[in-house]
């Protein structure tokens, strides 16, 4: 039985989550269904979301996007991973690198297994010593992959830094040029059906009625309709995650031009730095009921590399999710569908899977609640996987301050209380379904905040030991090889993809 299509639908909001999905889905559906964007250049977009992961360029390929105009365009810089200074105690450093770990392994057990019985016999340095992409962070070193058989060139893995704000407008001009309709307003009240509660129009300022199939919810953390017009409710995090503050402020940028985010641990929260070609991103994440909003901006403003180039800019959160990211005939994306901290640059990624699984649920107009439900079942669990990632940053922590006890002390979710057992017996991590983080970067920031397993895997003493050592240690000299090779990371931009100079904030 043929059932009646979707035929309009209405985004209501810009800034990233709008702007992305309607640029994908103009790409994905050619022009079968009437999209609009209702956004208003009164209401300011948060805009700090500028650091991502390597999924980000599926979505880019999925536009057909040419990476270097991209890169242009929003001028954007590469990222090989986050460095994160004074974490586990002031002093100490490590990186989150994306890839993989080491190399080849012996047999079936990973790597790091046969690295970690050398580094407890003090027979090994550090993890990142044997991480591809730490070692080329370090050095400032970056190309793309290149196809060059079992070389470690072959397998970089990258993700972006660019200006939210460039990244909107870009992907706008896409999605304008396939047929998206953008509409200046404020919307002032949203109309639902009598019958079933169903969104059935909103209506703006100017007393225009848009009426829609399917409305997609990018209006930031007022959740225009998700929340304050369906009531869906919030699942509050606080307890696991008590920052709820930040305070943003660009500056100059400085050399060398790092090819990786930074976050360093403060008195009570963690301040970030992100380099672009045209400037640095920098922020504080904090928790109010331990930090003023002055001493946050004090400490921000006294860290910068550059001069400021404007005053900070503060933001309030709650973090968590929606109890249903899916609601009625309304879907929430971005800061409408939650808020976790950008510690591990989540948050353009959440935007990025919402539309996939959308497409990948795409209703009729009959909106089958089945398929409602499996949606929000597995945008909730990439959610509190990740939750648990970032609050394993918190808890392994050996700093000093009331705001750092208390996060040591906290209780956490039973799923990362399981991870963390597993590990410490002999190392073993496992990825669950599709969760987001892989094995590779439990194990970096496991060990990095100090969770030391107990043990190696058995199997590892099924190889020689002089086999294991010779293994371990030709990883790292192949490593270091290939990135001695590299151009430096602002070369490597200066050559394919610089960018020109644009108007800079007063």
């Amino acid at each position: 039985m043929t059932e009646p299509r979707i035929r309009n639908i209405v985004i209501v909001g810009g800034g990233t989550a709008g702007w992305m999905a309607a640029a994908a889905l103009s790409k994905l559906l050619q022009g079968q269904v009437d999209i609009r964007l209702i956004e208003s250049d009164e209401i300011g977009i948060v805009g700090v979301g500028e650091a991502t992961i390597p999924q980000i360029q599926l979505f880019n390929q999925a536009l057909g996007l040419d990476e270097d105009d991209f890169m242009r365009k929003t001028q954007g810089t590469f990222k090989l991973g986050i460095e994160f200074v004074d974490w586990l105690r002031p002093g100490h450093s490590y990186h989150h690198a994306f890839g993989g770990i080491g190399g080849r392994p012996l047999g079936v057990v990973p790597f790091y297994q046969y690295w970690l019985k050398l580094h407890q016999a003090g027979e090994a340095g550090e993890l990142g010593d044997y991480t591809f992409n730490s070692i080329a962070a370090r050095q400032n070193k970056f190309m793309r992959a290149v196809a060059i058989p079992n070389s470690p060139l072959s397998t970089i893995a990258h993700a972006f830094h660019f200006d939210a704000g460039l990244y909107s407008r870009y992907l706008r001009g896409h999605a304008e040029a396939r047929g998206v309709r953008r509409t200046e307003g404020k919307v002032t009240q949203t109309r639902l059906r009598g019958d079933n509660g169903f969104i059935e129009a909103v209506v703006l300022e100017s007393g225009e009625v848009v009426a829609g199939d399917l409305f997609i919810d990018c209006s930031g953390f007022r959740g225009l309709l998700i929340e304050q017009a369906l009531h869906t409710g919030y699942e509050d995090w606080t307890h696991w995650l008590p920052c709820n503050r930040a305070m943003a402020v660009p500056c100059e940028s400085v050399s060398p031009l790092t090819p990786f985010t930074r976050s360093t641990a403060r008195k009570a929260g963690w301040q970030w730095r992100i380099p672009l070609q045209h400037r640095i991103g920098n922020g504080m994440v904090y928790s109010a009921d331990h930090l003023s909003d002055d001493e946050a901006a004090s400490i921000l403003l006294g860290n910068l590399d550059g001069a400021p180039l404007a005053d900070p800019r503060p933001l309030r959160f709650v973090t968590g999710m929606r109890k249903r990211f899916w609601n009625r005939n309304c879907v929430a994306m971005g800061l409408a569908s939650g808020f976790m901290e950008p510690l591990e640059s989540t948050s353009i990624h959440f935007i990025q899977q919402s539309i996939s699984k959308l497409v990948a649920f795409f209703p009729s107009a009959g909106f089958d609640q089945v398929d409602i439900d499996e949606f929000n079942r597995q945008v909730q669990f990439e959610y509190e996987r990740s939750r648990d990632f970032i609050v394993l940053h918190y808890l392994a922590n050996e700093r000093p301050g009331p705001f750092w006890q208390q996060c040591r002390e906290m209780a956490i979710p039973d799923t990362l209380a399981a991870k963390i057992e597993l590990f410490r017996s002999h190392g073993r991590l496992f990825r669950e379904h599709e969760e987001l983080f892989t094995e590779s970067s439990w194990v970096q920031v496991l060990l990095g905040q100090g969770v030391m397993p107990r043990s190696y895997h058995p199997m590892v003493d099924m190889q020689p030991h002089e086999e294991v050592t010779r293994m371990v240690a030709g990883v790292r000299g192949v490593h270091e090889a290939c990135v001695a090779a590299m151009p430096s990371h602002a070369e490597f931009i200066a050559k394919h993809c610089a960018a020109g100079a644009v108007a800079v904030p007063a």
